[in-house]
Formats: structure tokens, C-alpha cells, sequence
């Protein structure tokens, strides 16, 4: 008798293959498409930074250029006042927005209840987040230097930071509770903890490393920023600024919050447009400054958090 089972079988059994083969090349051709994707991300990427390097990297190198101060409205002399007020409206803006953050992202997650104000607070965080950085260093111009008296000044410019900052911080200080096992929180109230106790004592410590790191990144992303500053710190900095005296309402006091301050972003904007050989020499060199040091806080957030993770979870 004929075999009548055997002509479906095959039949299947060479769909399948025809199947798991189809299914193979679109995996191929699905991981040849990301793959392309992801190495035209990095080639614009190390192009860019390549770019900038190649252009800059000399004057990083010229003797003064990081150590005295900028001359002829920028176009000579060094960058040294514009680093410092950089990372002095850092510090400034960290030392502002890193308690705050901290407060609304602990308070979003283990107290505030699911419902309006939930809704409510985060709307007006991914809302701030998205404001664009002109309309912040506008407000910043009209309410800190204008209404509040402040005018161009380094205080300024920091709380102006803030807005950017603060978003960015709930965000990461918020992730980094939540992933935060939902065990450890019972374990701490079954041991007769309070809220506030867990809070302090577990949670937060074990969320430190990805706080740490998101931190660390924020940091990087309002040391380039430029346009808010223009309206608030000022395109310019003092002829000479005094690193000894505590005189905190002398003008040439570098560490007088209230008086102008010139970041490196601003110094870059500000002299791009001369054109002379020596300015367009100080923009590349500025440039690949602010480059290096942006590199620097993405590499030293790797680190930390890595050590971080290693010392919290003792591996």
C-alpha cells in the first residue's frame, strides 16, 4: 500500500526549514541593519571629538593658555578665569540641586501616594526637562538679575543651572530607588524600621552608585551649556580676580557669587566671531577643553559608579 502519510510530512517538515531559514537572514539582516546604525553613531562620534581634538589640541599645550587670564576681549591671553568660573558655577549648582533632587526623588517614590500629585509632580519634571535652555536663561535674566536684583552675576547662572539640572537628578535618583528591591523595603519595616529609617539607612545606600553616576553625567551636561548663561552669568569676567581674599563684596573676588562670570561655552560664543588667527586659534583650543573635560566626568562616572557597586554589594 502507497505511503499517504509520508507526502504531508515532508511537506511540514519543508515549511519548517523554509521557515527557520527565512527567520535566519532576517535575524542577519536585522542585527547587519543595528549594527550599521550603531557604527555610524560611533563614527560621527569619534569624528567629531577626533575633529576637535585635531584642532584645539595644541593650544592645550601653548605655555599660559590654561594658566592666565583672557586678554583683548578674549581674542588673547589664556582661559584660565573661564575654567574656574565653570567649575565654580558647577559646584555652585550641585550644591543646589543635589538636596533638592534628592528630597523630590525620595518623596515620589516612597511617600507621595499614586494619584494627582504623582501625576502632577512628574508632568512638571519632564516639563522642565524639556524647556529649551534660551526661554530658561530668559526667565533666569528676568526674575534672578532683574527682579531679585542679581544682575550678571555667578549666582545667576547657577540657579539657572538648577533648572536644568534638578529634572535630570529626580529622574536618575528616582530609577535608581525603584530598582531598589521591594524586599529590602519589607525586611526593613518587618525589623520595625521606620519609613524614614529604611529610607536613609538601606535604600539610599543601595541606590548610591546609580545616583553617583547620574549625578556625575548631569554634571557634565551643564558644564557645556551656554545658552542660559548668556542672560544670567554674563559674557564676560573681571580683568583680575583675587583667589586670596575672603572680601566677598570686592568685584575682583574669584569667589564672590555676585560678581559676572564667563563660562567656557559662553568664551566660545563669544569670540567666534573674530576674525582673526589668534581667536579663531583660542575658540579650537577652548573647545577642545570643554571636550576633554566632558569626557572626563562620562569616564569618572563609569568609575565611581563601578566602585560604588563593588563596595555596596561587596563583590
Amino acid at each position: 500500500m502507497p505511503n499517504t502519510q509520508a507526502a504531508p510530512v515532508a511537506s511540514a517538515e519543508s515549511a519548517q526549514d523554509a521557515h527557520i531559514k527565512r527567520a535566519g537572514m532576517q535575524d542577519k539582516l536585522a542585527t547587519g541593519v543595528l549594527t550599521a546604525i550603531v557604527a555610524l553613531v560611533m563614527l560621527l562620534v569619534v569624528s567629531m571629538i577626533a575633529y576637535i581634538l585635531f584642532q584645539g589640541i595644541g593650544m592645550l599645550f601653548k605655555p599660559g593658555f590654561l594658566t592666565e587670564a583672557a586678554r583683548s576681549n578674549g581674542t588673547e591671553g589664556g582661559v584660565a578665569y573661564q575654567l574656574f568660573d565653570s567649575f565654580y558655577m558647577l559646584f555652585l549648582t550641585l550644591i543646589i540641586s543635589v538636596p533638592i533632587s534628592l528630597g523630590g526623588a525620595v518623596f515620589l517614590v516612597e511617600y507621595a501616594p499614586d494619584g494627582p500629585v504623582t501625576t502632577i509632580a512628574s508632568t512638571a519634571i519632564e516639563t522642565l526637562s524639556s524647556l529649551p535652555s534660551i526661554v530658561v536663561g530668559m526667565f533666569g535674566f528676568l526674575v534672578f538679575s532683574v527682579n531679585l536684583g542679581w544682575k550678571y552675576s555667578i549666582i545667576s547662572g547657577a540657579v539657572a543651572l538648577t533648572m536644568f539640572n534638578i529634572p535630570i537628578l529626580v529622574r536618575v535618583i528616582q530609577q535608581a530607588l525603584e530598582d531598589v528591591p521591594q524586599s529590602q523595603r519589607d525586611a526593613c519595616l518587618a525589623m520595625g524600621l521606620t519609613r524614614w529609617e529604611a529610607t536613609i539607612h538601606v535604600l539610599i545606600p543601595a541606590a548610591m552608585p546609580a545616583i553617583v553616576t547620574g549625578v556625575v553625567l548631569s554634571a557634565g551636561r551643564v558644564f557645556g551649556e551656554a545658552a542660559a548663561l548668556l542672560f544670567t552669568s554674563g559674557m564676560s569676567s573681571p580683568v583680575r580676580l583675587n583667589f586670596t581674599t575672603l572680601n566677598f563684596s570686592s568685584p575682583t573676588c574669584a569667589w564672590n557669587v555676585f560678581r559676572p562670570g564667563e563660562s567656557l561655552a559662553v568664551h566660545i560664543y563669544k569670540i567666534y566671531g573674530e576674525g582673526s588667527p589668534q581667536a579663531q586659534e583660542i575658540v579650537w583650543g577652548t573647545a577642545a577643553l570643554l571636550m576633554i573635560c566632558v569626557l572626563l566626568f562620562n569616564i569618572l562616572a563609569r568609575i565611581v559608579g563601578k566602585a560604588l557597586a563593588r563596595r555596596m554589594t561587596a563583590e
